[in-house]
């Protein structure tokens, strides 16, 4: 599904596209797509901020001894300072202006906004470090702002922050304190039956996913002379491209939400011929007790977020039918936000499993001891599963082999 959470693996330019996906129908469209819809990530820089007036602020919660209080809860006025930049085109303008460098005044004829209030946003902005401001009164991006916020860059992922963060996640978070009294949240199902809100999150997050796709297969994985894959939740198809573009002679099957599907497909006709004619799109809830795949038929069953996806009784099911479909010596691929076996971190790890609540009110805070017992339980022998970081601090790979 349009879970990949488009990586920002390690020193790789890549974001994690978050990119839950399937999970049982429910009610929803509440709370999610109140919040205006259209999602890769990739994933958003969002360390507590160092904001002023706060001597001692962090640009870490992972340092010093004691949380920093002030830091994480006004935390969220720095993030929706940069969501509201993202979609006014503050840092586009900035890029785009002659020597990369602009005024108060022309960005606010570019923004089209004369109040005040832009010129209280850019020093939210230079507060936060996104932007630069020097002693001629002329803004300037900072190295990272440039590098991952101007959609000219091969970098971009503002459109994950800007629509699937900004728009969706965000607001879900809001209501955490009412999930975790109730147990009631929307689902992804539910989410994605909305035919824009699938396509939106859908698109935002393909870029992303790409770029975590394509860290796995140089740096994690030996995909070897595989011959058949199955993309579980595969939402774009971006990691099925990927590998197959990398394999001659793969074909790859993606199990998608039906909205997902029609997404997907317009993005399928974007690829080259050959790539093209190697990925197909099968419309299913992947939460669903059978799939429409023959046994002992693929090399590869990829799962990337959709174990913290799905209500928690689920996932053993998920790995059992990836046992099925996959042939002896076959492997089941499992990628998602995971926190360390300790359970005391990392932060941003801990913070998506947090995240996935709203949404999944009865999934699992996933680590790699709970996801390997649940492979064990489908089939796959524990001993030789193996666990690898990805995107440094917030999700791993967990590799199952099928005697």
């Amino acid at each position: 599904m349009s879970f990949f959470a488009s990586a920002r693996a390690s020193s790789v330019a890549v974001r994690p596209a978050l990119r839950p996906t399937i999970a049982r129908a429910s009610q929803v469209k509440q709370a999610l797509v109140a919040s205006s819809r259209t999602r890769s990530v990739p994933q958003p820089v969002f360390l507590a901020p160092r904001m002023r007036g706060f001597a001692t602020s962090r640009q870490s919660w992972e340092a010093g001894d004691d949380v920093d209080l002030d830091s994480v809860a006004y935390g969220y006025m720095a993030s929706q300072s940069l969501f509201c930049a993202l979609e006014l085109g503050v840092f586009d303008h900035i890029a785009a202006s002659s020597g990369g460098a602009a005024t108060a005044a022309a960005l606010q004829k570019a923004c089209g906004i004369s109040s005040p209030r832009l010129q209280t946003l850019l020093t939210s902005l230079v507060a936060i470090k996104c932007l630069r401001l020097n002693a001629e009164g002329l803004y300037t991006l900072s190295p990272n702002t440039a590098k991952s916020m101007v959609v000219s860059s091969r970098h971009y992922y503002g459109d994950y922050l800007r629509y699937q963060i900004g728009r969706q996640f965000y607001h879900t978070m809001g209501s955490l304190a009412d999930v975790m009294k109730t147990g009631k949240a929307p689902s992804y199902a539910s989410w994605f039956s909305d035919p824009e809100t699938a396509k939106t999150y859908t698109q935002a997050q393909h870029n992303g996913s790409v770029a975590t796709a394509k860290y796995l297969v140089k740096k994690k994985l030996q995909l070897g002379g595989i011959g058949s894959m199955l993309d579980v939740g595969g939402g774009s198809g971006a990691f099925s491209y990927v590998f197959v573009g990398a394999t001659p002679g793969l074909k790859s099957t993606v199990l998608e939400l039906p909205e997902v599907c029609r997404t997907g497909e317009t993005i399928r006709a974007q690829q080259s011929e050959d790539v093209r004619d190697r990925v197909s799109f099968v419309e299913l809830d992947a939460t669903s007790p059978d799939w429409p795949v023959k046994e002992d038929q693929f090399d590869i069953v990829l799962m990337s977020y959709i174990s913290g996806s799905v209500p928690e009784p689920i996932i053993s099911k998920l790995y059992s039918n990836a046992y099925k479909a996959l042939r002896s010596g076959g492997r089941l691929l499992v990628h998602d936000f995971m926190v360390d076996d300790s359970l005391d971190g990392p932060a941003l790890g801990a913070l998506w499993g947090l995240q996935h609540v709203t949404v999944n009110a009865d999934g699992l805070g996933l680590c790699p001891k709970e996801i390997i017992a649940r492979m064990s339980s489908g089939g796959f022998d524990p001993k030789s599963c193996e666990t690898m970081e990805m995107i440094h601090g917030m999700t791993k790979l967990i590799v199952a082999h099928k005697a």
